[in-house]
């Protein structure tokens, strides 16, 4: 269920000011200013997407995810299927936009069909929002990998769509140091589940994503990046993709929402 919400977002956003009207939940249209950046379409998968071609990475171009049938909806989706990602080889089909981003409001929606189905949506090709059916571990759904609990008490279950609704502001860096720390706040399913979590480190060493071979994952760079989605050999679905630049002057992630 989509909910219609008034977004307070700190900072500019998309450069339209301070206020934007917006939906939050399954279903959510774009915000003014937004790209939709998958729509369902293989043209789209193919024009605005590519491999993230890091240390594991084994596929080839075009990419080798599929276009299927909704199977809630009518349309179509993606299907996180790959050959090479084949037991669990996250890295090796991983698809990253073209496009990268700094701070910004992202929009996406997943499906599960089978049990253990696992998957991940990476915030500037560094930092997973957890995409994992049964786990409710700081590992698990919806967590901000190893940085916060899994709310998993939002998520919709198997064989229908979830979505997560996130603002990101990157870290910041004074002559090269990283002063301030890469913030996160998120909707889950409509349901406010995370605010200005504080990202350590990319977690997972180098094949799970930018920077993530240096100093640990802590020797984060000064560089936007794309949305990543991982593959790891589950049947994992998506659609309606979405994402909007933001320039976040506050310290702060944080999106108050009233009807």
């Amino acid at each position: 269920m989509r909910t219609r919400l008034l977004i307070l977002v700190s900072g500019i956003v998309g450069g339209l000011g301070s206020l934007a009207s917006a939906e939050v939940g399954v279903g959510a249209k774009p915000i003014k200013g937004a790209e939709v950046v998958f729509d369902g379409s293989r043209k789209m998968l193919d024009g605005k997407w590519t491999y993230w071609k890091g240390p594991r990475f084994a596929s080839e171009l075009p990419i080798k995810w599929k276009i299927v049938d909704d199977p809630v909806d009518a349309g179509t989706c993606m299907q996180t299927f790959d050959p090479a990602a084949k037991g669990g080889k996250y890295g090796a089909a991983d698809i990253v936009t073209k496009k990268a981003y700094r701070d910004f409001r992202l929009h996406v929606e997943f499906l599960i069909p089978k049990k253990g189905g696992n998957s991940g949506v990476y915030l500037q090709n560094r930092f997973e929002i957890q995409v994992l059916d049964g786990d409710k571990t700081k590992h698990g759904m919806g967590a901000v990998i190893n940085e916060s609990e899994s709310p998993y008490h939002a998520y919709n279950g198997l064989g229908k769509w979830n979505s997560y609704d996130i603002v990101f502001r990157a870290a910041r860096f004074k002559d090269g140091k990283r002063v301030e720390q890469p913030l996160v706040t998120m909707y889950f399913n409509g349901k406010k589940v995370h605010t200005n979590v504080k990202i350590q480190k990319v977690w997972g060493g180098a094949n799970s994503g930018v920077d993530g071979e240096k100093d640990g994952g802590k020797g984060i760079t000064d560089t936007p990046q794309g949305l990543k989605l991982q593959a790891e050999g589950h049947d994992v679905r998506y659609r309606n993709i979405w994402m909007a630049d933001l320039d976040l002057k506050e310290a702060s992630s944080d999106f108050k929402a009233s009807e």
